[in-house]
């Protein structure tokens, strides 16, 4: 919504500043709407006004220290400009308060809004009266809120505004947001508030969990009947990490408080404000002394190792099911024979699945099917039992808004793989917020969270996820000779138990398809298509023919190379469902590329009927496939223990029906009536070496049954033959 006087600052910094050329910039948009690109041009404006050469987004020292050379503060006596004025003024309206009519004056009104902004800040005793001083000018200039947003706690709130009060005077203590939110900046400045109550000078603190607080901290214990400053502390960390306790004494009820928080962290049950406790509640890692009863590590456990890890008080191992790399960390992934020697020792496993997860552009919807696919195979070639959780990693430093574009979409790929497709549990490893926001959205059993990561903005400020099963809070060093092993050391929940037992497991099948070689073969693969289709009379775009309703049609929808492109597009998905069932991929392809390549618009208008309630059911999608045939394909492959899911019944017709419409919905109920179809036929289940007349029938029983469906599966053979010959170059190369 657009503000007008916001609307007005950002046209006085135009006009004022050559449309933003002056201070380095572009033009403003002049939308009437505040945010960092508006804040950013009014500090470089105040630092433009100051004489400050070096222009910056950035309110730092260099600005913070003119404005106290220059000015001490500011007010009605010392603005040295109406422009600079004007910059104050504009900057108290993006900032929500009443700055004046941005006339250059610091009137009344500009000194009321000041004050405000003090007591909104917590810190009016500190700074009384209307005039701005250097650290709360910072705090104007900048996007944090000082009121309660978006849901906040009213309690955190006050705790934001009591600190604030109390150490903005202390030299690197600036002010904090006041918004009813735990955050990065809050977590830090907790532990500045905790050093200086220890009696660091200034420049000795500096908000680090450092040897000397944690000193400090072993010897501020605090307990029922304790007030002041330390207990004000304690309830402020607790409530910081979602405990319903009040802020100030330590009462009865922030014992109890207490108890539940250790129980629920695995700390020892005392009720009181221990040590262990205060660094659990204050950084992610906690107490790194702590000794964990879990450990993961990138070494192969032998007798020796196991044994060390044993005596030592490990119970649970996490150990990698797969290595991409054929050359760094030769023993990251589990050895052969190494599971039997983890079981012999008396000890557990639980799988972890990471390839390279270190970035936002990894994750995906696609790449969770295609990891959950890869982990599905790798544990059962280990061995690894039905219920065994495996853990997908996110091994970076995600975002808030990376978890939303990118990690959320990528384990509900994950979920959907595995859910449907094996008898193993999802599990997430990643820093706290990764972890929590995961499993709530449902895609994720358990926990494995990185808490060593105590930087990580996903850590600070954020509690320790609900389903948490382990917890990684050091790396140290067991054992000594051939049993010495570096792991990194886990605190156990008990939610995860791992796996104390194991099947054979399998062979890898090495004929299984793969990703096509696209650079080597996309382009001759659809010359031969084209070719193909052509010498059939489908030529690249157009073409006429009868429909499976008898109804003469063009087919001018899309273009052979676009219904190509379409389903290189989602090579990925036909893998994925080829070697999830053992079968040649093309005999999904075919008909997929088919169906795309003939849409005409009575496809269309069939599925408009069923939007609109005229028609019950209609063929959709990329594979032009009928809800109900769906519903019998999917209720027989369920029955034979081929996917999982609950059973459909006509009343889901709609319901499936929508489901089609996404391909990756759509293309795996193609692969799973192709299986089906066999049944119906009365032959085998297609597999890697169907035969040439057994694949024939089973395209030709995709379009049903007769003359017509005779001719299609003749047609289409020809084409499953041009694809499955690039297909199998891509898995022999």
């Amino acid at each position: 919504m657009a503000d007008e006087m916001v609307q007005r600052a950002q046209r006085f910094i135009n006009t004022t500043y050559n449309n933003g050329a002056t201070l380095g910039i572009s033009k403003l948009e002049e939308n009437g709407q505040t945010g960092w690109t508006v804040m950013y041009a009014l500090t470089r404006a105040l630092q433009y006004e100051m004489g400050i050469s070096a222009l910056s987004n950035s309110f730092g020292p260099t600005t913070l220290g003119k404005i106290g050379e220059l000015y001490g503060k500011i007010d009605d006596s010392t603005a040295p400009s109406a422009n600079f004025c004007r910059i104050i003024q504009s900057a108290l309206y993006c900032k929500g308060y009443d700055g004046g009519e941005i006339d250059g004056t610091y009137n009344d009104r500009v000194k009321a809004a000041v004050t405000k902004l003090h007591q909104n800040m917590g810190v009016s005793t500190v700074y009384p009266g209307g005039s701005l001083w250097p650290k709360s000018t910072k705090g104007l200039f900048n996007m944090d809120a000082y009121v309660t947003v978006s849901g906040g706690s009213e309690t955190i709130r006050s705790i934001q505004q009591w600190l604030n009060g109390r150490y903005l005077l202390r030299k690197d203590f600036y002010v904090i947001p006041c918004d009813g939110h735990h955050s990065r900046d809050v977590a830090k400045s907790m532990l500045f508030a905790i050093q200086y109550e220890l009696g660091m000078a200034d420049g000795t603190a500096n908000g680090a969990f450092g040897p000397g607080t944690q000193s400090g901290l072993k010897l501020h214990t605090v307990s029922t009947g304790t007030t002041g400053v330390w207990a004000r502390l304690f309830t402020a960390a607790m409530i910081l990490n979602k405990r319903n306790v009040p802020f100030g004494d330590f009462t009865a009820t922030v014992q109890s408080g207490v108890q539940t928080f250790q129980s629920f962290s695995k700390l020892p049950v005392t009720g009181k404000g221990d040590f262990q406790t205060w660094a659990s509640l204050l950084v992610s890692y906690g107490d790194q002394s702590r000794k964990g009863t879990a450990c993961d590590g990138v070494t192969m456990i032998t007798p020796s190792r196991a044994a060390a890890l044993k005596a030592a008080g490990y119970m649970y191992i996490g150990r990698y099911l797969s290595n991409p790399s054929s050359t760094s960390l030769p023993e990251k992934q589990i050895q052969p024979g190494e599971l039997a020697t983890i079981k012999g020792a008396g000890l557990r496993c639980f799988p972890i699945y990471q390839t390279w997860s270190r970035s936002a552009d990894y994750f995906s919807y696609s790449q969770g099917c295609i990891d959950a696919t890869n982990a599905i195979e790798w544990a059962k070639i280990h061995g690894f039992k039905a219920g065994s959780i495996i853990y997908f990693a996110v091994d970076y430093d995600a975002m808030d808004g990376e978890v939303t574009d990118y990690v959320l979409p990528h384990f509900r790929g994950v979920m959907r793989t595995i859910g449907e497709n094996s008898a193993y549990g999802v599990g997430v490893y990643g820093p706290r917020n990764v972890c929590q926001r995961v499993a709530d959205a449902g895609y994720a059993a358990a926990s494995f969270v990185s808490d060593m990561s105590s930087g990580f903005s996903g850590n600070l400020g954020y509690p320790l996820p609900t389903n948490w099963a382990f917890d990684q809070i050091s790396t140290i060093t067991v054992g000594s000779g051939t049993g010495a092993i570096e792991i990194d050391n886990n605190i156990a929940s008990g939610r995860d138990t791992g796996q104390g037992d194991f099947d054979p497991g399998m062979s890898r099948d090495d004929d299984l398809d793969t990703d096509l070689d696209k650079t080597a073969y996309r382009a001759p693969m659809l010359s031969d298509v084209r070719q193909y289709l052509g010498s059939i009379g489908v030529p690249e775009t157009g073409g006429e023919g009868w429909t499976a309703d008898n109804d003469w049609v063009t087919y001018n929808v899309v273009s052979t190379t676009e219904a190509f492109g379409m389903v290189m597009d989602a090579d990925w998905l036909f893998t994925n469902l080829a070697r999830t069932l053992k079968i040649r991929k093309a005999l999904i392809q075919a008909p997929v590329l088919w169906e795309l390549r003939k849409l005409n618009p009575l496809d269309a208008l069939a599925d408009e009927a069923v939007k609109a309630g005229l028609k019950d059911d209609a063929s959709t999608g990329w594979g032009q496939i009928f809800a109900w045939v769906t519903i019998d394909a999917r209720n027989y492959c369920m029955r034979q223990g081929i996917i999982n899911g609950t059973p459909l019944t006509s009343s889901d017709t709609r319901a499936v029906w929508n489901n089609l419409q996404e391909p990756e919905y759509n293309i795996p109920s193609v692969a799973y009536l192709t299986i089906y179809n066999a049944y119906q036929l009365g032959i085998a289940r297609p597999n890697l070496t169907t035969t040439a007349a057994n694949t024939q029938a089973l395209l030709a029983r995709y379009n049903g049954t007769g003359p017509a469906a005779a001719q299609y599966g003749r047609e289409l053979a020809g084409l499953y033959n041009v694809l499955e010959n690039y297909n199998k170059l891509s898995r022999t190369s």
